[in-house]
């Protein structure tokens, strides 16, 4: 089969990118490419192979690939739940192709959506831990052991490789049925969506009151849309950097979208649109006390962006982070003064809704054949494997590309 490898040199003879600007001559260079694999087969009895229709490139996926991580300090404990090489891709649509003698619960020909991660089911673990046991799917305590290795899901794990492949193996406990009414390009968001989901969903904003999303990519513009369907009552300012952005935001409810530069402007702006009263230090940028927004979801997780939350904050605010980012230095004397709340949302498990309790992903599918929830505009762009490099490229260049969620098409 045809899949993309990451943690390996370029073959030898195989095309790269013509360096033409900085973007190309990064393409040209990085540990990436297509490679001819053995097919994928189920690698326990109760696996399933499937065929990838339609593979999202996740913003920890690119920022891997493009060697956003290798700026700054690398002291990053998440390097022990991944190994290399590995073929990347979790965000899939796939059609059931082949199942393993002891799979159960799809059929062949059956749409899927994957729910990625490798928990205790899928190795095989018994019994499954206590977080597996009570549906938090992301916090599972096997995530290393020796039957598959190091990797925390499907597209960081040497052993077990993801969707931006021909074909995709995964265990049939992680393929959630899609109901023939819903398109492939509205199910591929199932994952980012559901990210957004949990971190919204486990900490809901204040009746009636304010938040902030940081960053309008694929998990930002998912916030909007779930605090729209959710929390009607809530007003929502965005930050974005780039155009397409900023359209996209609007687009999907926000009351406020702000530039993300320069910080001092973006403190200032979200104080006047909440009722923050600033207050300007000897040094640094000012701090609103008291702070008029109740929580603020950032999907960046920048010390830059942490920095600007915790000084617009209304006093025991919260402070809810999605994104994967380097380590730096910031000044978080706020979080002491107004007695904030920092806490973090690892992507998705079973969640209880309406008294219901199923996983995130299931729950997605309700929304949209219910006419919920539609965030399909937010796929703007499709490639081959072979178009690889205009599929990075397109990430590389968001601002004039108009980029927001990309994909690729394994099986075109």
């Amino acid at each position: 089969m045809k899949a993309l490898v990451f943690g390996e040199p370029p073959a030898a003879g195989e095309p790269r990118p013509t360096p033409g600007d900085e973007v190309d001559t990064l393409l040209a260079s990085i540990p990436f490419g297509l490679r001819e694999l053995e097919d994928a087969r189920p690698i326990r009895p109760d696996w399933v192979v499937t065929r990838p229709l339609l593979s999202g490139i996740c913003g920890s996926d690119s920022k891997l690939v493009l060697g956003d991580f290798s700026d700054g300090d690398m002291d990053n404990p998440m390097s022990a739940f991944s190994s290399l090489p590995h073929v990347p891709g979790h965000e899939v649509v796939a059609e059931v192709a082949e199942l393993g003698p002891a799979a159960t619960g799809v059929e062949v020909g059956q749409r899927v959506v994957l729910n990625p991660w490798l928990t205790c089911g899928p190795r095989g673990v018994t019994p499954h831990c206590p977080p597996c046991q009570a549906g938090d799917l992301s916090l599972c305590w096997n995530f290393t052991t020796e039957n598959l290795g190091p990797g925390l899901h499907l597209g960081v794990i040497t052993k077990a490789p993801g969707a931006w492949a021909e074909l995709m193996a995964a265990h049939d406990s992680m393929l959630i049925p899609i109901p023939d009414g819903i398109p492939d390009e509205e199910a591929v968001l199932a994952d980012p969506f559901a990210v957004s989901f949990h971190a919204v969903h486990r900490n809901p904003p204040r009746t009636g009151g304010k938040a902030l999303v940081w960053g309008a990519g694929a998990l930002g513009l998912a916030s909007v849309a779930i605090l729209r369907a959710f929390h009607p009552d809530v007003e929502v300012a965005v930050v974005a950097r780039f155009p397409a952005q900023r359209d996209m935001a609007r687009r999907f409810g926000a009351t406020l979208v702000v530039d993300h530069e320069p910080r001092e402007a973006v403190v200032e702006e979200l104080a006047r649109w909440s009722g923050g009263v600033l207050h300007t230090p000897f040094m640094g940028l000012p701090v609103a006390h008291p702070g008029g927004i109740d929580v603020v979801y950032d999907s960046v997780a920048k010390p830059e962006t942490f920095e600007v939350a915790v000084r617009v904050l209304a006093e025991r605010g919260r402070l809810v982070y999605t994104g994967v980012a380097t380590p730096g230095r910031w000044e978080w004397t706020p979080i002491y003064f107004k007695e904030l709340t920092i806490t973090g949302s690892n992507a998705f498990g079973i969640e209880e809704v309406d008294g219901v309790r199923k996983h995130a992903i299931a729950h997605y599918l309700d929304f949209v054949a219910d006419g919920r929830i539609d965030v399909t505009p937010m796929l703007t762009h499709r490639f081959t494997l072979e178009e690889w490099p205009a599929a990075l490229g397109a990430i590389a260049r968001a601002g004039p590309t108009g980029a927001l969620k990309v994909a690729f098409t394994p099986n075109p």
